[in-house]
């Protein structure tokens, strides 16, 4: 998938398969995983994103985001045998009653809803191992059809041209459709982590750490997990875990640097003032997570999970909340603020539905703002029922390198605009707010995204699985007189 963002930070979820170490003999025996079939299960879903980058802006409205959302999921196993399971997840973007604070507080709900628009599904069936790991999707080929056709109704009944990345999305779907679930049922991964096929004996307060390599960017960073059996309740006949994850600092921050290179030169001004103590601290990375898991001494099924993933990088710190909860089973878990507080500062987004018709994948889960003002040197057209006469702006390029994308698929193109063109654009996505832009390199539109705020700093990535393109374009961009041109989309 060929996507441009215009910012330098981003975060991508890593989904591994986790198993139960050996314990101790004696202590109390968590049963294998063995649940009902055809029994449906409904789970309450909060989850929430946190944003810090105030090391980087002087002004608080800008250096934090959150984000949240509240979800009612419905899960049924259709059959289990000695090799997996198959599994049935109903989906819905619909607020569960009874949620604090105001609907306009849940974001990711609105961006929720417009996914399972664009993948045309609100359902899904998943083939599992025996802990519940999704391993395989059914109905692939329908989704994919389905989005084919959006995509040659396009927004306005435009077909999507072939090198929009739309067709590019659609590949990769094909080829990995564990994307689809990750995308739209992530609670499904999370609720097996607590899950075990075989059943397991632990001592209440004992420790028992593993470890495992996950792949960065082409850089291998240990992590290390440590399991405890905090407490169990006899009458309620459940069993509270807890998991603590921590990535290897060296390694972990050695995989960031490609990434943490383009934040200090999108902010390349305030990085100057920076003392060497600072440099150095921007330059470390870390990633935590903490986990805790309530699991069923009956049938060994995790009945509430909470999870908090920190990864600190480049200044900037983001911090994600997931918290389920089977809804036939009370509470046990203290939840952090962010997921139920009625106040909350969110950042002021406008979140368009997409129609159930006519609609393309390339622009899932499009945000918009109310346009900001405009600058004298742009030309814009009067306020009316006619389009918006922004003129086009080229651009010099200083330098565009391939680096690999650590916090994504793929690799990524890294473009730093002159001084000159950096303030041109900065015009440019300023009085095009709200507006869809085409971006071209020789004359070919590479993508076309909608400006969501305006650009400061003069610096553009392009994400792409295939380096080897990537490559061409990093070429193409370095020789004499290379120029982006970036227009309104006609």
């Amino acid at each position: 998938m060929t996507s441009l963002y215009w910012k330098s930070f981003a975060s991508a979820c890593l989904c591994v398969t986790l198993s139960h170490p050996a314990w101790s003999a004696g202590g109390i025996e968590i049963p294998g995983y063995a649940p009902a079939t055809g029994v449906e299960r409904s789970y309450r879903v909060l989850k929430a994103t946190e944003t810090d980058m105030s090391f980087w802006f002087d002004k608080p409205g800008a250096s934090a985001m959150t984000m949240r959302g509240a979800f009612r999921q419905r899960m049924t196993v259709l059959s289990r045998d000695e090799d997996g399971m198959r599994v049935r997840w109903s989906l819905s973007a619909d607020l569960p009653e009874g949620i604090a604070g105001l609907a306009d507080s849940y974001q990711m709900n609105l961006l929720y809803r417009n996914s399972l628009t664009a993948y045309g599904t609100a359902a899904l069936e998943l083939e599992t191992d025996q802990n519940g790991n999704p391993r395989d999707l059914s109905g692939v080929d329908q989704i994919v059809t389905r989005m084919r056709e959006m995509a040659a109704n396009g927004p306005g009944g435009v077909p999507a041209a072939g090198e929009s990345g739309v067709y590019d999305i659609i590949a990769k779907l094909e080829a990995n459709p564990l994307q689809i679930i990750a995308a739209l049922v992530p609670e499904a991964q999370l609720l097996a982590t607590g899950q075990s096929y075989q059943a397991e004996t632990m001592e209440i307060g004992q420790a028992s750490a593993t470890s495992r390599d996950e792949d960065y960017g082409g850089v291998s960073v240990p992590v290390t997990s440590t399991w405890t059996l905090e407490s169990t309740d006899a009458t309620a006949r459940t069993a509270t875990l807890s998991l603590s994850e921590e990535a290897d600092a060296a390694a972990f921050s050695q995989s960031q640097q490609p990434a943490i290179a383009n934040l200090i030169s999108g902010f390349a001004e305030r990085a100057k003032n920076l003392t060497a103590d600072q440099l150095a601290s921007v330059k470390r990375a870390s990633k935590s997570r903490s986990v805790e898991l309530v699991v069923s001494l009956n049938d060994g099924s995790t009945l509430e999970a909470s999870e908090i993933v920190t990864v600190a990088s480049g200044g900037t710190t983001l911090r994600t909340y997931t918290h389920i909860q089977r809804e036939d089973m009370p509470a046990s878990l203290q939840l952090p603020t962010v997921l139920t507080a009625k106040d909350l500062q969110t950042p002021d987004l406008h979140i368009e539905p997409l129609p159930s018709s006519k609609v393309g994948p390339g622009i899932l889960d499009e945000l918009s703002i109310p346009p900001a003002p405009r600058k004298a040197s742009q030309t814009v057209a009067p306020d009316n029922d006619g389009p918006k006469a922004i003129a086009p702006v080229s651009l010099e390029v200083k330098s565009a390198k391939v680096v690999s994308a650590p916090t994504s698929f793929g690799s990524e193109l890294d473009i730093m605009l002159t001084p000159e063109s950096a303030a041109k654009f900065q015009d440019f996505t300023q009085a095009a707010v709200g507006e869809i832009t085409q971006v071209l390199i020789n004359d070919k539109v590479l993508i076309e995204p909608r400006i969501l705020t305006p650009i400061t700093g003069g610096h553009l990535v392009i994400s792409e699985p295939d380096s080897k393109l990537l490559q061409d374009m990093a070429e193409q961009l370095t020789l004499p007189e290379a120029k982006i041109l970036v227009r309104l989309r006609p």
